[in-house]
């Protein structure tokens, strides 16, 4: 072979390389760690594209069976963009935390999933992957979203939630009344045990929807109800959270649980057996005016249209009800299993940036789930509820804050749940006692179990 020719033949095998080389690096170098996450500081704002760069795949154990559909059908999307495969498993209602522990222990388990708060994150932190400096973290409208174990941030808040009660305003009128007539609990009681005195000439069966003790439906009481004699105690006593509940509002808390029973649409003693889908099939089917849950339910009830609609706050006889508003706070923090192979971290932390930045995702979490998030590129969402709590907040009246994630364990919930429902079917002195025995001694005991 002549000079020349060896010359030519070398110079396009080092052509060939370089681009070899270009395109390598183009497509990522997957031995190496997720370096998106350590990228620190504030994010650039979104391209126009924010499909990923790593390989990998996403298992989202997903918290809200609400919003099952929505995240898959948002998978769905988000991997006929970019190629990456997306599973969304959905834990049935009330057993998120089982089927986090079995999801765990096997060799495919989530890349992503969830924890409450402060006392959920205590059984998983070991697990959390340090989202310091990532880009989803950056786009956090508040440090407030970004929950720490330590240094490190182990969680994000990705909704912001709220509930009381949600009101039949037609059924109502027809009684004679409107929200502006129910400004406290006196008020509540007024208006409930008319409209349940004459529940045959208003064509109703009761006030209230059951307040089902199911699995399904338990969670609105032993959990979100429970949260307003916590929080009114916090509030007097100016603390965040205890080692041990006082109880002192607790007679607040069976003053609004008898109402849910005497005025309900079957006998307490049925309650056990009833569930979620009855509450809802109660309202929309216009058997009872009122229905305890939150901003999650919109598309459960929207059916009979936003005119037919309101949420108002959760009355208890405590704190001052003219200020009073709807709960409104967080119990959904993403968290990226740090034990996922390194290319599926990556995958993860990609999902949820293209979740809260892209216009399919913040459409998606805006008008299919209905969540307001706390992203900078979030868009207003088109929930009713959403909109009347911020209505609430701008006219003066005050969030009751979500206290119930400082509740020591799942344990107690059950614990609490249980004496609830033999209240409920006997509501007698004597088994309220036992409530306020699962729900004071109850804490004390499970809060040393879970902090030593």
């Amino acid at each position: 072979m002549s000079k020349k020719l060896f010359a030519l033949v070398l110079s396009l095998c080092m052509v060939m390389t370089m681009l070899l080389a270009g395109c390598t690096s183009q497509n990522g170098d997957t031995s190496k760690p997720p370096e998106e996450s350590k990228a620190g500081g504030e994010s650039a704002a979104p391209a126009e594209s924010t499909a990923p760069t790593a390989d990998g795949a996403v298992y989202y154990l997903n918290f809200k069976p609400e919003q099952d559909q929505d995240w898959k059908d948002l998978a769905a999307a988000y991997t006929a963009e970019t190629g990456v495969p997306v599973t969304v498993v959905t834990a049935a209602s009330g057993q998120y935390e089982t089927t986090l522990m079995a999801e765990m222990g096997k060799s495919e388990a989530p890349t992503l999933f969830q924890v409450n708060g402060p006392v959920g994150l205590n059984n998983w932190k070991d697990y959390c992957y340090d989202l310091t400096g990532s880009k989803v973290l950056g786009e956090l409208t508040s440090e407030d979203f970004a929950l720490k174990s330590g240094d490190e941030v182990a969680g994000i808040g990705y909704v912001i939630e709220t509930y009381g009660l949600i009101v039949n305003t037609k059924l109502l009128e027809k009684a004679g009344y409107t929200t502006a007539d129910i400004q406290s609990f006196a008020d509540l009681k007024k208006v409930a045990d008319d409209i349940q005195a004459r529940k045959d000439e208003l064509g109703v069966k009761g006030a209230f929807t059951s307040a089902g003790m199911d699995g399904s439906s338990d969670w609105r009481f032993k959990t979100h109800l429970a949260n307003l004699p916590i929080y009114f105690e916090y509030q007097a006593d100016g603390i965040g959270s205890t080692e041990a509940i006082k109880g002192d509002f607790l007679d607040n808390y069976r003053q609004i649980w008898d109402l849910y029973i005497t005025d309900g649409t079957c006998a307490g003693a049925d309650l056990s057996a009833k569930t979620g889908d009855d509450a809802v099939a109660e309202f929309v089917n216009g058997e009872a005016v009122f229905y305890q849950n939150g901003t999650w339910a919109y598309g459960d009830v929207k059916s009979l249209g936003d005119d037919s609609l309101a949420m108002i706050p959760l009355y208890v006889g405590a704190g001052d009800e003219a200020k009073q508003g709807l709960c409104t706070g967080t119990e959904n923090y993403w968290c990226v299993n740090k034990n996922a192979d390194e290319a599926d971290i990556q995958a993860t932390l990609d999902f949820l940036y293209w979740c809260v930045t892209s216009d399919e995702g913040t459409s998606s979490m805006a008008s299919d789930m209905g969540f307001v998030i706390p992203f900078k590129s979030a868009k207003e969402s088109e929930n009713l509820f959403v909109k009347q709590d911020a209505e609430l907040t701008a006219a003066g009246k005050t969030p009751v804050s979500w206290n119930f994630t400082t509740m020591p364990s799942e344990e107690w919930k059950n614990g609490v749940g249980s004496a609830l429902t033999a209240y409920a079917a006997d509501p007698t002195d004597g088994n309220w006692e036992a409530v306020k025995t699962a729900f004071v001694d109850g804490w004390a005991t499970e809060y040393q179990l879970a902090n030593g």
